[in-house]
């Protein structure tokens, strides 16, 4: 197997874009990654673009072909594949994309993602969304994502003395990095009493405890390690790239407050790159409710089970704390784009590596780590980047 790195990142500004089609925002995103790794169209060997729900959102299925189309790659007949794994499918099709440079049967691969989420009314937008669960045994019964990550919110609250100030904190933390994003779909400050005085979604969810309803599109151009500085003077090394599966409805867990796929694909990682939690500088994790921010933290190491909220609260999180976590702002407040989310994360990676995060810099980042979720944690996707090879 190869060493892979990436080479090009690109991303559009993420929001409600109503002047936006969907193949616009995957081929400007596209485009963006293809300029940044100085290369030109017929280098690419293959596309792997992660889609949740076009047939949905959109009315368009075989989005791989759409895409190839509109970004002028069908005259030369370069394979493109949709993947889908809810809103893990952007990180499910970077690891496609790795996984194909790594094994060697391609070269130069773009991974991308993207979702038109906003041309359909929010209750069919909830419905798309539901789908991600175990329809027949949480989705029938009503069961919406917050419903869910509320119940795994409540008990995380009884078992750890979890607080709802914790949980906003989370929420806080992540509009103050949106601020410093310009790609982000909310730049605005938020405070604590703001969170909780917002309109309540399913308790002890308010609306500002969750990632909002988001267009956008993200891309990343992967090549061979040993070849990466002919187009870039700044490749970001690959460490580790693990997937895992879990339960995909909460009432098979022994504990819902662990996301045992995150747990798994965590220590896959590590192994692979042969480091432990202690070593990761920073990490963008999937923040798509507060509480899915403090599990993440405890399911990959960083804090013991049940400190999530404490260490949310005393700022360790914080850009410059003891291990920032989404200094994009995460799906909280640079928005949540389902395809595009995990690519986007492994752009912020790359932007930080590099040291061109402007205000939002980790200093002295050297490791970062990238954690994509699909559904209440059916999917787990960990990426590891370096600097260094």
């Amino acid at each position: 197997m190869r060493d892979v790195a990436i080479i090009g990142v690109g991303c559009t500004e993420f929001g409600e874009l109503w002047d936006k089609s969907f193949r616009e925002l995957f081929v400007e995103a596209g485009i963006s990654a293809i300029e940044d790794a100085n290369i030109q169209g017929g280098k690419i060997d293959a596309l792997y673009v992660g889609n949740m729900s076009g047939g949905r959102f959109i009315e368009q299925e075989h989005i791989g072909s759409l895409i190839a189309d509109y970004a002028g790659l069908a005259g030369l007949h370069i394979p493109s594949t949709r993947v889908e794994a809810a809103c893990a499918s952007g990180g499910l099709a970077l690891r496609q994309g790795i996984l194909a440079v790594a094994s060697g049967y391609h070269d130069i691969v773009i991974a991308g993602g993207a979702e038109k989420m906003t041309d359909v009314s929010v209750e069919i937008t909830t419905d798309a969304l539901a789908a991600a669960a175990d329809r027949e045994w949480e989705g029938i019964m009503g069961a919406t994502f917050p419903g869910l990550y509320a119940m795994i919110a409540r008990l995380h609250m009884h078992k750890y003395g979890t607080t709802r100030e914790q949980l906003a904190s989370v929420a806080v933390k992540n509009h103050h990095n949106g601020t410093m994003n310009p790609k982000a779909q909310f730049q605005n400050e938020i405070s604590i009493d703001a969170v909780l005085n917002s309109v309540m979604v399913a308790d002890p969810l308010h609306v500002f405890d969750c990632s909002p309803i988001t267009d956008g599109g993200s891309a990343v151009v992967l090549a061979p390690a040993d070849v990466a500085r002919k187009y870039t003077d700044t490749p970001i090394y690959l460490k580790a790239s693990a997937q895992a599966s879990g339960t995909l409805s909460l009432h098979d867990r022994p504990d819902i407050t662990t996301l045992d796929a995150t747990v798994a694909a965590a220590n896959r990682a590590y192994k692979m790159a042969k480091v432990t939690p202690k070593d990761i500088d920073f990490a963008e994790v999937h923040d798509c409710f507060t509480i899915a921010e403090i599990c993440a933290i405890e399911d990959l190491g960083f804090v013991k089970k049940g400190e999530g909220g404490k260490a949310s609260e005393s700022g360790m999180t914080a850009i410059g704390g003891k291990i920032p976590v989404n200094p994009s702002g995460g799906l909280k407040a640079c928005g949540h784009p389902v395809g595009a989310t995990g690519v986007k994360q492994a752009v912020e990676i790359t932007l930080q590596l590099r040291g061109e995060a402007g205000k939002r810099q980790v200093s002295g980042a050297e490791i970062g780590l990238t954690h994509n979720v699909g559904g209440s944690g059916g999917t787990a996707v960990v990426h590891i980047f370096g600097r260094e090879r």
